[in-house]
C-alpha cells in the first residue's frame, strides 16, 4: 500500500508539475503584455474571481465532500447505485451551476463591486480609477461562465481520482493553461483592450478540459445522464457536507479575495503584485501540498472507520512529504524571490520596480508556504469523516486573524507597502488555521503529529537553512539581476536552484534521511 500511495503522489505531481510549468509560462506572456498596470490589476481581480471557483470546486469543498459519500458507495453498494448516486449529483449541481452562471453574468456590475470596492467608489465619483470599474463589470461577463464548466470537471476529476485515475484530473489544468497562452497570442491583439483578448482564455480553458474528460469517464463506465435529484439520499449528504466545507477548506483563498478588496485601495499595482507572488506560491503549494492531498482523501475515507491506526499512519506520512518537500521551498521562495520574479518577469512592461514590489510580496506569502501546506493535508483528516463544520469553525477563527493582522500590518506600512501587509497577514492566519486544525485532530483523539515526523521536520529545517546560506553565499549582486541578459540570468538561477537541491538531500541524508521514511505504514 505504502508504494502505491508513494506511486499515486508521484503521478499527481508529475502532472501537477507539466501544468505549473505551463502556468508560469502563461505568466510570463501576461506579464509581459500587461506588465502591473492598471488594466493589468483589473485583469488579475478579475481571473482570481475563476480561480476562486477553481479552488473551490475542483480542489476543494466539492472534493472533499463528494469523494467521501462516493468511496461509502463503492465499498457497500452495488455499481448500479454508484452510478445513479453520480446521475442525481451531476444532474443537481449542473442545474444549480447553471442558474448562478447566468445570475453572475447578469449581476457582474455587482460582483466588481463586491470584490473591488475601492475602484467601484473611484466610478461613484469619476475618479482616475473608475475605468478599471467598468472594464472589470464587462469582463467578468467573460470569465464567470467559467464556473460552469470547472464545476462538472471537478465532478468528473473527483469520480476519476475516486476510481484511483490520478492522472487525468490532474493533466487537466495544462488545458486552461494552454487557451489562456493562445488568448494571449492569437485573441488580444484584435482588441482594443488586451485583457479582454485574454479573458476569453478563461471561457475556452473551461469547455475544453471539460471535454477532455468525457472520454475517460466514458472509459470508465461512469459518464451517466444526469437527472435532478435534490431529495436523493447521496445528494443531501453531499450537500450537507459542502455547504459548511465551502467556506472550511477554501479559507486561504477567501483571505487572498479579502486581500484584492483592500488591495483596490492601495497604490496601483498593488492587485498585480500580489497575483504574481501568488502565482509563484501556487507553484510548490500544488506541486506537493494539493497532490499530497488528493491522493490522501479517498484512502483515508475508506480507512476511518473502526481501528485508526492506519488512518493516523496516513495522515502522518502525509504531513511528512510535506515537511520534506514544502520547509525547503519555503526558505528557496523567501531567498530567491527577487531572482524568480526578476527571470520570470521583468520585460515587456513589467518593469524593475515591479520586480521588487513583487518580490517584497513573494517573501511575506512564501513565510505562510508551509501552513498551507499543511492545511491542505490535515483538513481531509476532518473531511473523510464527513465532519465539515468543524473546519468551519476553525476557518472563522482564521478569517477573523486574518482580519486582525491586515488592519496591523496594513496600517503599520501604510499606502504605498500596505500590500505586503496583506501578504503577511495571510501568511499569518494560514499558521494558526494549520495549528488550530492540528489541535482539534489532536484533542479528539484522532491524529497528532508523532515524535519521529517532528524530528523529521526538525532535520528539514536545519537542512533548508544551510541550504539557505550556500545559495546566500553563491548568489551574485542585485545589479547582476538587472543589468545581465535573461539567457545568463536563467542559467545562473537554474545554478542556485540546483546546488539548493543538492546541499538541502546532502544535509538531510548525512542527518538521518533514508527511503523507508518516504513509505506510508497504512494499509
Amino acid at each position: 500500500m505504502s508504494k502505491k500511495l508513494l506511486r499515486s503522489g508521484l503521478i499527481v505531481s508529475v502532472m501537477t508539475f507539466l501544468s505549473r510549468i505551463l502556468g508560469l509560462v502563461r505568466d510570463v506572456f501576461l506579464a509581459q503584455i500587461l506588465g502591473a498596470s492598471a488594466v493589468a490589476d483589473v485583469y488579475y481581480l478579475v481571473a482570481k474571481v475563476p480561480n476562486f471557483l477553481r479552488r473551490l470546486f475542483a480542489e476543494g469543498a466539492f472534493a472533499q465532500a463528494f469523494v467521501p459519500v462516493l468511496s461509502e458507495y463503492q465499498t457497500n453498494k452495488s455499481e448500479d447505485e454508484v452510478r445513479r448516486l453520480i446521475a442525481n449529483v451531476s444532474g443537481t449541481l449542473g442545474t444549480i451551476v447553471t442558474i448562478v452562471a447566468i445570475l453572475g453574468v447578469i449581476g457582474s456590475p455587482m460582483l466588481a463591486a463586491l470584490f473591488a470596492n475601492g475602484w467601484f467608489l473611484e466610478w461613484l465619483n469619476d475618479g482616475n480609477d473608475a475605468h478599471k470599474y467598468e472594464l472589470a463589470s464587462f469582463m467578468l461577463k467573460i470569465t464567470f461562465p467559467y464556473i460552469w464548466f470547472i464545476t462538472l470537471v471537478g465532478l468528473s476529476g473527483s469520480i476519476l481520482n475516486a476510481m484511483g485515475r490520478f492522472a487525468v484530473s490532474s493533466f487537466t489544468p495544462v488545458f486552461l493553461n494552454l487557451s489562456i497562452i493562445s488568448a494571449v497570442v492569437f485573441f488580444s491583439p484584435h482588441f482594443d483592450e488586451p485583457a479582454i483578448g485574454i479573458a476569453w482564455g478563461w471561457f475556452l480553458g473551461g469547455l475544453v478540459q471539460l471535454l477532455f474528460q468525457i472520454p475517460f469517464l466514458y472509459k470508465a463506465k461512469m459518464l451517466v445522464r444526469p437527472k435532478w435529484g435534490w431529495h436523493d439520499e447521496g445528494v443531501v449528504k453531499i450537500r450537507t457536507l459542502m455547504i459548511p466545507a465551502l467556506f472550511g477548506v477554501s479559507v486561504g483563498q477567501i483571505n487572498l479575495l479579502l486581500d484584492t478588496v483592500i488591495a483596490s485601495y492601495l497604490n496601483s499595482g498593488s492587485v498585480s503584485w500580489l497575483f504574481y507572488s501568488d502565482r509563484l506560491l501556487e507553484f510548490p503549494l500544488g506541486l506537493f501540498g494539493i497532490a499530497i492531498a488528493t491522493v490522501i482523501l479517498p484512502l483515508l475515507s475508506r480507512q476511518h472507520s473502526g481501528d485508526n491506526t492506519h488512518f493516523k499512519a496516513t495522515m502522518d506520512w502525509g504531513v511528512r512529504m510535506v515537511m520534506l518537500m514544502g520547509i525547503p521551498a519555503m526558505i528557496g521562495l523567501i531567498v530567491l524571490a527577487q531572482p524568480m520574479i526578476n527571470v520570470l518577469f521583468f520585460r515587456g512592461a513589467f518593469t524593475a520596480h515591479d520586480v521588487t514590489m513583487a518580490g517584497y510580496s513573494l517573501m511575506a506569502y512564501a513565510c505562510g508556504l508551509l501552513s498551507f501546506m499543511l492545511i491542505k493535508v490535515l483538513a481531509p483528516g476532518f473531511y473523510a469523516r464527513q465532519d465539515t463544520k468543524t473546519p468551519v469553525r476553525i476557518g472563522i477563527k482564521a478569517m477573523i486573524a486574518n482580519m486582525v493582522f491586515n488592519l496591523i500590518l496594513v496600517v503599520s506600512l501604510g499606502y504605498e507597502y500596505g500590500y505586503i501587509g496583506l501578504a503577511g497577514a495571510t501568511a499569518l492566519s494560514a499558521t494558526c488555521n494549520a495549528f488550530w486544525l492540528h489541535q482539534r485532530l489532536k484533542q479528539d483523539g484522532i491524529f497528532h503529529i508523532s515524535l519521529q515526523t517532528l524530528l523529521f521536520g526538525v532535520k528539514a529545517f536545519v537542512s533548508a537553512g544551510v541550504m539557505a546560506a550556500v545559495v546566500l553565499y553563491l548568489m551574485p549582486q542585485q545589479s547582476f539581476w538587472i543589468d545581465e541578459s535573461s539567457l545568463l540570468k536563467i542559467f545562473e538561477l537554474t545554478k542556485l536552484i540546483v546546488v539548493a537541491a543538492v546541499s538541502y538531500f546532502a544535509v538531510f541524508t548525512a542527518l538521518g534521511l533514508r527511503p523507508r521514511h518516504l513509505k506510508s505504514h497504512a494499509q
